[in-house]
């Protein structure tokens, strides 16, 4: 048998549990863990905590991650690739340098990939010529770029490769894709050739297939998910990768959950908007003729991957203030719960009129019937019904604007439709953000690209 690289899912977002990647480092022999924790609107969050602090900016869970999977950095040669540089990744090497320190644990590098960012460069880029428009609308950036919150570029997983090349044992990188974290490892133990599309096409299936953690082992199955087994104890999936791209998918002994066709089936559609062609800044993958066998309980053998090269341009994610939201619930029980909500509907949206509170949108749902299926929610028999929320929303341009809102629902108690229930119409306002989404050609961005190693002392 040739070589073969372990690697281990770590966490599928900003907040996801960290004991089962505890688990794969004390109970299996991976030579990776990695970690997917920036979701898209991640990055405003980040982005509101260093302006409250210019140290921060990185996922605050850095710290428990480190403190728990530090030890087996040192005593096991585990390493670890995450993304949880967020806005700030030299803050998050501060923070693991200070764990490290406190626990006693030195000798360990740490690398950081930034040149994500461009937050501060949009001039630059507009003085070049290059066009920043949403490519989604075709609109100008000139309409929001004074309400920019942050504009991040994702990257590819070569930059991850060459960190390890320095020497690095934990990588922190900005935004990167979320498969990235998982192709850079692979790149690097099989140098793997920046055409050899087929090869980084089939890295790129695995990051995809273990980038939401627990989600292919079990996690969020929609087949007999009654039957799958110790969900309270899941297990993450762990690749075993070959030198030819193909690899097996399992868990940790002992761990929860299931590795099945079906379970990876489900991940493997995840976000797939056309298998055939699937962007990435380093490949573009093609997932069709994938094939996926169950060999053992448990082990799942995928292989069969390829790709082509890779896009010119890389596509930058940006977030904006788009107004703030105001918002106000209230409840009502059995008989015609539903009507009395409609009916409530119809008071509040004339009032809106009558104070001449400034909505740019208004949004209503009933909770138990349609908040989670829309327009596809089909007409019920309110006999059958026992309770319904209404909920009400607004879009304005300004947050006393959208405080206003709220004030409106605790009179629908004496003043509206028989009410038994509650009311939550003293909601919080809160400020909404808009994503813009454009196409940056690589060079302008890859050539800024910088990688610092450094060791703790």
């Amino acid at each position: 048998m040739g070589k073969v690289v372990k690697i281990g899912a770590g966490q599928g977002f900003y907040g996801d549990i960290i004991d089962p990647a505890v688990y794969i480092a004390e109970h299996s022999d991976v030579d990776y863990i990695c970690f997917d924790t920036l979701a898209e609107l991640t990055l405003a969050i980040l982005q509101k905590d260093r302006q409250k602090d210019p140290s921060k900016g990185y996922p605050r869970d850095v710290t428990n991650t480190m403190k728990q999977l530090l030890p087996y950095v040192k005593n096991k040669g585990l390493k670890l690739i995450t993304n949880a540089g967020g806005i700030n990744p030299e803050g998050a090497k501060n923070e693991i340098f200070r764990v490290a320190k406190e626990m006693g644990i030195g000798g360990i590098k740490v690398g950081i990939v930034t040149g994500d960012d461009i937050y501060g460069k949009i001039e630059e880029l507009q003085e070049k010529g290059i066009s920043l428009k949403n490519y989604e609308t075709n609109e100008e950036i000139d309409t929001i770029k004074d309400t920019l919150l942050f504009a991040n570029v994702y990257l590819g997983a070569q930059c991850i490769a060459e960190a390890l090349r320095q020497g690095a044992d934990i990588v922190i990188t900005g935004r990167t894709t979320d498969t990235a974290q998982f192709l850079g490892p692979l790149i690097y133990e099989f140098d793997w050739d920046k055409e050899d599309w087929n090869r980084l096409a089939a890295g790129i299936l695995v990051g995809h297939l273990l980038e939401c953690s627990g989600q292919a082992a079990g996690g969020n199955f929609s087949g007999d998910w009654q039957n799958v087994e110790n969900l309270h104890n899941i297990g993450y999936p762990i690749a075993e990768v070959n030198e030819d791209g193909s690899f097996i998918v399992t868990k940790a002994d002992g761990s929860g959950g299931r590795i099945s066709v079906d379970t990876l089936k489900e991940q493997f559609l995840y976000e797939i908007h056309d298998p055939s062609t699937y962007i990435t800044p380093d490949v573009i993958a093609d997932f069709t003729k994938a094939e996926l066998m169950d060999i053992e309980k448990d082990r799942v053998l995928v292989k069969n991957i390829t790709g082509r090269p890779a896009p010119p341009t890389l596509k930058a994610l940006m977030g904006y203030k788009n107004g703030f939201l105001g918002q106000g619930m209230i409840g009502y029980s059995w008989p015609n719960a539903l009507s009395k909500a409609r009916a409530s509907n119809e008071i509040i949206r004339k009032q809106i009129e009558q104070f001449k509170i400034q909505a740019l949108d208004i949004h209503t749902e009933y909770l138990g019937y349609n908040a989670l299926h829309g327009p596809l929610a089909q007409e019920v028999d309110e006999e059958l019904i026992n309770e319904i929320f209404l909920r009400i929303t607004i879009r304005t341009e300004t947050k006393s604007e959208a405080a206003k809102l709220a004030r409106l629902f605790p009179p629908l108690a004496l003043n509206g439709p028989p009410f038994v229930g509650m009311i939550t119409g003293l909601s919080p306002t809160r400020e909404l953000l808009g994503l813009w989404s454009t196409f940056i050609p690589r060079e302008e961005i890859e050539s800024n690209i910088q990688i610092d190693v450094k060791e703790v002392e």
